[in-house]
């Protein structure tokens, strides 16, 4: 199964549930909760140290809107990205989000996620 062969809209509303939850435990910084749908690659990657790094010292990561807006998605490989328009609680502006899906071991799973 590959991803990028469902239509935007599914993709979308896998997304979002999995989105809205990265905004809620970041705000939280609550490492486990905030991993729990990670591949297993990226879970490994984003340690505690870099996580507890982000969260403690980041005002934006701490402080995420649940005022977003779907932009679009890209495909690549066996991943797709969906880009969002994220807004803060406490900085004025607008940030571009990026979560990055996939399948592993026959479930949709986070490859990246960023926030620019």
């Amino acid at each position: 199964m590959n991803i990028i062969d469902k239509p935007d809209q599914e993709i979308l509303a896998l997304a979002e549930p999995l989105w809205r939850d990265l905004i809620q435990h970041s705000n939280a910084g609550q490492y486990g909760a905030f991993v729990k749908n990670f591949s297993s690659a990226f879970a490994l990657a984003m340690n505690d140290v870099v996580a507890g790094h982000q969260f403690a010292n980041s005002e934006l990561a701490r402080n995420l809107s649940e005022d977003f807006d779907a932009l679009g998605t890209i495909r690549r490989g066996e991943h797709v990205t969906v880009l969002y328009r994220q807004r803060s609680t406490k900085k004025p502006g607008e940030w571009l989000g990026r979560l990055v899906l996939g399948y592993e071991n026959g479930e949709v799973r986070i490859f990246g996620a960023s926030i620019f």
